[in-house]
């Protein structure tokens, strides 16, 4: 037998590949759901609600600790403390 692909030793007749086609048609699902996003990985519906639940909070903790942050910079600037004094051990 060759390694050459164009060699036609190496391919199976048609009606081998048919056969193993439907067979394996049969035993692998083949589902329609389509990712949101290319690359993304099919999210099942029984879950959708779920991840989109834990998306918001992730998003919405991310959002809420950077708002804080900067409340907290605006409150030290107005009183007039520079966050580098903090740092520095007294004495």
């Amino acid at each position: 037998m060759s390694d050459a692909p164009t060699d036609p030793k190496t391919t199976l007749p048609e009606p081998v590949r048919d056969h193993l086609g439907q067979q394996l048609r049969g035993v692998l699902p083949v589902g329609s759901d389509k990712p949101r996003f290319l690359g993304d990985d099919p999210v099942p519906d029984a879950f959708e609600p779920q991840i989109r639940r834990l998306e918001t909070r992730l998003k919405t903790h991310e959002e809420g600790t950077e708002a804080v942050g900067h409340a907290l910079d605006q409150i030290l600037d107005a009183l007039g403390v520079k966050p580098d004094e903090t740092d520095k051990p007294k004495g």
